[in-house]
């Protein structure tokens, strides 16, 4: 369930909220108290960004991105699906309470959607959300999942007497085929840190393109990406500035690699500098395949007098087909997630003053040989009274 595992990039904590510009719409969570407390890490000044807001360029990007060098010859696909063979990476994300409750409130909330509806569950991992769709009244199930975790989740439906209700299939969902010609809602736990990272995002569409009936409903259909900027001179410090000296010895040029490879890890709300831009918003009941590609221009407005040491990436989604609105967000000032923050560092330290603007724009990518990765590429420039910068990094998830 859901696709997502340790890489290189992803290293660290917890921590988030989020306050946007724009058409205020208020994530509900659980009609009682208890519910909406155990899931939704939304407080209630959250608002989404309308669409007419959006400042984002669509389209296939032309831009040729810079490898690390000293790649190895094993792809993400080698050994993604093992990954999730083990019980460890389920039992984080099970663990995970403003994920998994958001998805059993949206469930048990909105049962008119399920009753006697065909569900397909993609990337079903331990068959959570399937066991919470045959609750809720799903005429049947169907739950794919390509990691030999598939055959606990079949134990576990039986566990549970749903076996006449969800059925487990083991597979890749670009290669099987289902007892049925079409599902009327698709379900998925599909995010990846950075939102894209793992490219599973391309599997739920063709599941959609291939299976979803024309009225049918994608969960969660929307999800959005967002930039801030922080102060981060500490953490910087240890992480980068380490390799100048290393018990007496200049290890300073695997610095350069160490600076393209995001840092997953919580980032303090005290640490933002600066507004938060919405990069994109993707409906996933009808977005192509290629628009997880696509070039976004951004404006970080500073809110004080500081230094930036790093770009900050996050996300939201959110179920609209529900009653009420739901969904949760990753983002710094919201409610921990396992997802955490991906964090970009800057090559150069950035000294900024109240109302001045970092503007640029963001590209982001598949890496054409290992397309579950992720490249990304910042542009980037502050004319202020203090610094004076125009910059281009390149970072790469892996």
């Amino acid at each position: 369930m859901g696709r997502r595992k340790n890489s290189n990039a992803a290293q660290t904590a917890t921590n988030s909220s989020n306050r946007f510009e724009g058409t205020k719409i208020r994530f509900h969570d659980a009609d009682d108290e208890e519910a909406a407390t155990d899931s939704s890490n939304l407080d209630e000044s959250i608002v989404a960004i309308d669409k007419a807001t959006e400042d984002v360029s669509m389209g296939e990007p032309d831009v040729s991105f810079v490898d690390c060098e000293g790649d190895d010859d094993k792809t993400s696909a080698d050994y993604y699906f093992d990954s999730y063979s083990h019980f460890g990476i389920h039992e984080e994300m099970l663990k995970d309470v403003v994920r998994t409750k958001t998805y059993q409130n949206v469930i048990y909330q909105n049962k008119f959607l399920f009753q006697n509806k065909v569900v397909l569950d993609v990337g079903a991992g331990t068959g959570i959300l399937s066991l919470f769709c045959a609750k809720a009244g799903a005429a049947h199930v169907y739950a794919v999942e390509c990691s030999h975790m598939a055959d606990m989740a079949k134990q576990i439906v039986e566990k549970n007497g749903v076996s006449d209700v969800v059925t487990v299939l083991k597979g890749k969902i670009e290669e099987i085929e289902l007892p049925v010609a079409k599902v009327d809602i698709i379900i998925s736990e599909w995010m990846g840190y950075f939102l894209l990272f793992e490219n599973m995002l391309n599997t739920v569409l063709y599941a959609r393109d291939k299976w979803l009936v024309n009225d049918g409903i994608v969960l969660p259909d929307k999800a959005s990406l967002y930039l801030t900027a922080i102060e981060d001179a500490e953490y910087k410090d240890d992480k980068i500035e380490f390799w100048n000296n290393v018990y007496g010895f200049d290890m300073s040029c695997i610095k350069k690699q160490a600076m393209m490879e995001p840092l997953v890890d919580t980032v303090d709300q005290n640490q933002i500098v600066t507004n938060c831009h919405l990069l994109k918003t993707m409906d996933i009941s009808k977005m192509a395949p290629g628009d997880a590609s696509f070039t976004a221009a951004f404006k970080l407005v500073a809110q004080r007098d500081d230094y930036i040491h790093a770009f900050v990436a996050y996300f939201d989604v959110s179920f609209t087909k529900c009653h009420k609105l739901m969904g949760f967000s990753t983002g710094p000032r919201s409610r921990a997630t396992h997802w955490k923050q991906t964090v970009l560092y800057l090559e150069d330290v950035l000294t900024i003053c109240e109302g001045e603007a970092i503007v640029g724009s963001m590209t982001v990518a598949p890496n054409k040989k290992n397309p579950r990765d992720v490249d990304i590429m910042v542009k980037y420039s502050l004319s202020g009274r203090r610094c004076v910068i125009s910059k281009v990094q390149f970072y790469k998830m892996r």
